[in-house]
């Protein structure tokens, strides 16, 4: 059974629920690309992380005296522990406030690696924080009816309340205003020109989603092994700051961050620490498509962002923008003579293969044959 997105939604609306932010996940993909497709702008805003997302909440329920609700990945619990506690807590501002968050890695269910201790301690996270939840159930006129129940309590009490929505849930809803932009590269195709341009001990650090998928699939092609990359399946915005601390150790190999654009703006301040330690072997590509892909495709700001001045103000010394084959081939020739830190944004479509697998080795595998490759190569 799965339960009708829209009567969800228009429940939220009939029980004075219209104001949502949060980041998208693939488990809320239907539900999150309705809130998009029938929702003000204004009334849905897509945080640049979670914890983000409960402060615009937070403002929002102070200067309307009405309930948010907030949407997340149960990963992204990580980023919202310290406004749920010190922010929204019955014992410090007492907010009402709707989540709802998706169950990756639920005991039992089969997913990736990364989701797996997440999902075996999201209830008792959500106990230990003290937070009321409901796992929603997948018939819909009980579901409804414990959204309704949860968005009372919520009023009632003025406390937090947590909607756990577990796979399969939702029925499927596709996002209608879909962003596309015509740049003439794909990531993937982004992706392999500046691969081909790397030297022989170049390092490589690839963040979170379809980006670092394609780069296992491509060293699988050309037969290169994976020990030279660090695929960072999980803690999304963090490749930037993992590739900082290999960058300072590993002085004579240059070391390359793969950055998407979700990924960067969710932790964006980590640059400022790039910059000020200015390594000068620390190289940063940005594959900017403008969307969080993974999870449905709904927008980023990533566009509305002028991205290398973001990065030459936080100290960068060299910035460059791509869009085009030539363009970066351009810019990857010239990176090769500057002292990082350098960051390059590469400007791609929205597009990937239906048939884009995952890493076949595990991050275990991947972790010690890179420490290996680090120590030896």
């Amino acid at each position: 059974m799965m339960v009708d997105v829209k009567k969800v939604y228009d429940t939220f609306i009939a029980k004075g629920v219209d104001f949502f932010t949060g980041v998208p996940d693939s488990l809320l993909q239907s539900i999150c690309a309705y809130i998009t497709d029938y929702t003000p702008k204004e009334k849905n805003i897509i945080a640049a992380n979670e914890g983000a997302a409960v402060g615009i909440a937070a403002g929002y329920y102070l200067a309307s005296n009405k309930i948010p609700l907030v949407y997340m990945q149960n990963s992204g619990l990580g980023n919202a522990v310290n406004p749920l506690l010190s922010l929204v807590d019955e014992r410090v501002y007492k907010m009402p406030m709707l989540f709802m968050v998706g169950w990756r890695g639920e005991p039992g269910v089969k997913d990736e690696p990364q989701h797996k201790k997440q999902g075996e301690v999201t209830i008792g996270l959500l106990e230990a924080m003290g937070i009321s939840f409901t796992i929603l159930d997948d018939q819909e006129e009980l579901a409804l009816q414990q959204i309704e129940r949860a968005v009372d309590q919520v009023r009632n009490e003025c406390i937090p309340h947590v909607l756990v929505i577990r796979k399969g849930v939702f029925g499927k809803y596709k996002l209608q205003n879909q962003m596309r932009n015509d740049y003439p590269l794909s990531r993937e195709d982004a992706l392999k020109i500046v691969v081909n341009h790397l030297d022989e001990h170049d390092i490589v650090v690839s963040t979170t989603g379809k980006l670092s998928r394609e780069l296992f699939e491509y060293r699988e092609i050309l037969g290169q092994g994976h020990a030279k990359d660090f695929l960072t399946v999980g803690s999304m915005g963090h490749a930037s700051s993992i590739a900082l601390g290999i960058a300072l150790e590993k002085k004579g190999r240059n070391v390359f961050c793969f950055d998407g654009d979700g990924a960067f703006i969710m932790h964006m301040g980590a640059i400022s620490s790039v910059g000020d330690l200015s390594p000068v072997n620390y190289k940063h590509i940005i594959f900017n498509n403008g969307v969080h892909e993974s999870v449905g495709g709904q927008p980023t700001v990533a566009f509305k962002l002028d991205i290398p001045v973001i990065a030459k103000a936080c100290g960068y010394k060299h910035v460059f923008v791509a869009k085009t084959e030539m363009e970066v081939l351009k810019d990857l020739t010239e990176m090769k003579g500057l002292e990082g830190p350098v960051l390059l944004e590469i400007c791609v479509k929205i597009d990937s293969r239906e048939n884009l697998g995952r890493p076949t080795t595990s991050p275990i595998e991947n972790k010690n044959d890179f420490m290996n490759y680090l120590k030896n190569g």
